[in-house]
């Protein structure tokens, strides 16, 4: 449940303003994009075949699992062969995926997931249980918000494949990106509110567009006094 210091999950904008507009805006979005997944579903059929798209379970909306969809960026079945994170120049990534990971354009689908309500444009980025079922009790309150495409965590680490570089990623994420992350999420769901969730937004897109400098304000390297452990 939701205690005194992550309130704001139980704020009438997150059970009722911020979903109305998640949904209102990914069935714009996704009507506008349309064009652009028929060329990129395209793309991947005539690169590797199909599916064009990778489900992923993960942890959900008060611990509910559900499957995030993406566009396929490996080669079919070797999703599930190796890591459970992927690191720069992985070879299980294919020609078109390495092009859609480096413009983001693989996660277009999870509109598709916002629209179903299991998640929203601005929040926790979801884990798959592999680590789900290491985490703390205190971690485990990430679960009190729907995931979202974009947080905190998200923008620091927007170059996650490079840091890990040719270290064993698994171990590598656990040991030094994890933990960060886990605090970043956290200290998402203390500030949430409609500014926090633009701002958010608004540094993403930047971002992506190459438009923001690579270290904001809003994602520097310092962990916040009010989550740190």
């Amino acid at each position: 449940m939701c205690d005194d210091k992550y309130k704001r999950c139980k704020s009438f904008y997150n059970l009722v303003v911020k979903r109305c507009l998640d949904f209102l805006v990914a069935v714009f979005m996704l009507i506008l994009l349309s064009p652009m997944f028929l060329v990129v579903a395209l793309a991947i059929v005539f690169n590797t075949g199909l599916p064009v798209f990778y489900k992923g379970k993960r942890g959900g909306y008060k611990d509910k699992p559900f499957y995030m969809y993406k566009f396929r960026t490996m080669f079919h079945g070797q999703e599930h062969k190796g890591s459970v994170i992927t690191k720069e120049n992985d070879d299980r990534i294919t020609k078109v995926g390495r092009f859609l990971r480096k413009h983001k354009l693989d996660e277009y689908p999870q509109l598709i997931n916002i629209i179903k309500g299991e998640m929203s444009f601005v929040g926790p980025r979801p884990e798959t249980y592999y680590y789900i079922n290491t985490f703390s009790e205190e971690d485990r309150k990430m679960l009190l918000v729907r995931p979202g495409i974009t947080d905190y965590a998200s923008l620091e680490f927007n170059n996650q494949e490079e840091l890990i570089g040719d270290a064993d990623p698994d171990e590598y994420y656990v040991k030094y990106i994890l933990p960060r992350k886990n605090q970043l999420r956290l200290k998402y769901i203390e500030e949430l509110s409609f500014s926090t969730d633009f701002k958010i937004f608004w540094v993403t897109v930047c971002t992506v567009l190459g438009k923001c400098v690579k270290k904001s304000k809003i994602c520097d390297n310092k962990v916040p006094e009010s989550v740190d452990k």
